[in-house]
């Protein structure tokens, strides 16, 4: 048995990890902003999960979570970084306020979190950190910058981390999905007020008035869930875990575009040396 510590867990794919880790017998800290929204999830298990509130932007809560972890269960073997949300807007459109708040939440609480857990992990010589992140990190989309930003950065973090903390009996690794059927591209999906005009054919196309995929997703969250505990159980989990065809088609796709342009590029790029 292993004591999960889950962010983000009212809806989506959060609630899944959630379901599933105590379906299986761990224990869970099941978190959400308003944890009223988790007392269902919890209510089946009364000795093996508790609900809090986490905003994971709140050094209290965050502390306060990890804390009652470690008082209740002996402490977290396992963090899951899912907390977040969506925001579309062109580079242009995004608003300043709007963007700090994204990377606050995205970059930052995954930070907060994964500081708040080591410790702990650093002294038992074990643990897993798993930082969700997107396929949108890699296919960066016309209207996602700043929500591929956020993504892209969780990725590169977790990279460094993972290298960190191997030497100390510690994992971390990212989970990057593609179109799952939750609330993303509804409730929880954020956009700039104000569109220009300029982007209705790039970035526009993207807005919530114009997305005819939500409810529609390809990918089942119940079976993301099981997958991804079986990869943690697993005796060596990859740093990337790319969740969905969706997601393995378009990575693919994007990792041959990219070696294209390397090749086509490569004798530029290798004539910056000094001359011997």
């Amino acid at each position: 048995m292993t004591t999960w510590l889950i962010t983000g867990c009212s809806t989506g794919l959060g609630r899944a990890f959630a379901q599933e880790v105590l379906a299986r017998g761990h224990n869970a800290v099941v978190t959400a902003r308003d944890a009223a929204k988790v007392h269902d999830i919890v209510g089946a298990y009364p000795n093996t999960a508790v609900a809090l509130p986490l905003d994971v932007t709140n050094d209290a809560q965050v502390t306060a979570a990890v804390t009652a972890a470690e008082e209740r269960f002996g402490g977290v073997d396992v963090l899951v970084n899912n907390a977040g949300y969506g925001y579309r807007a062109a580079v242009e459109e995004g608003e300043d306020e709007a963007v700090q708040q994204l990377f606050d939440t995205h970059v930052f609480g995954t930070a907060r979190t994964i500081k708040a857990v080591l410790p702990g992990m650093r002294r038992r010589r074990s643990g897993t950190i798993v930082n969700l992140s997107s396929i949108g990190a890699r296919l960066s989309p016309p209207g996602s910058g700043y929500y591929a930003a956020v993504k892209a950065a969780v990725e590169a973090m977790t990279l460094s981390l993972r290298k960190e903390v191997e030497p100390l009996g510690i994992t971390a690794l990212v989970v990057e999905p593609g179109g799952f059927r939750t609330d993303f591209a509804g409730r929880s999906l954020t956009q700039s007020a104000i569109p220009i005009e300029d982007y209705a054919e790039t970035a526009g196309q993207r807005r919530k008035e114009n997305d005819t995929v939500h409810g529609t997703q390809a990918g089942d969250p119940a079976k993301a869930a099981a997958r991804l505990v079986e990869v943690v159980e697993s005796d060596a989990p990859p740093y990337m875990l790319v969740l969905g065809n969706d997601a393995s088609d378009a990575f693919r796709a994007s990792l041959d575009a990219l070696r294209a342009d390397l090749d086509t590029w490569e004798q530029v790029s290798r004539s910056t040396d000094f001359d011997d």
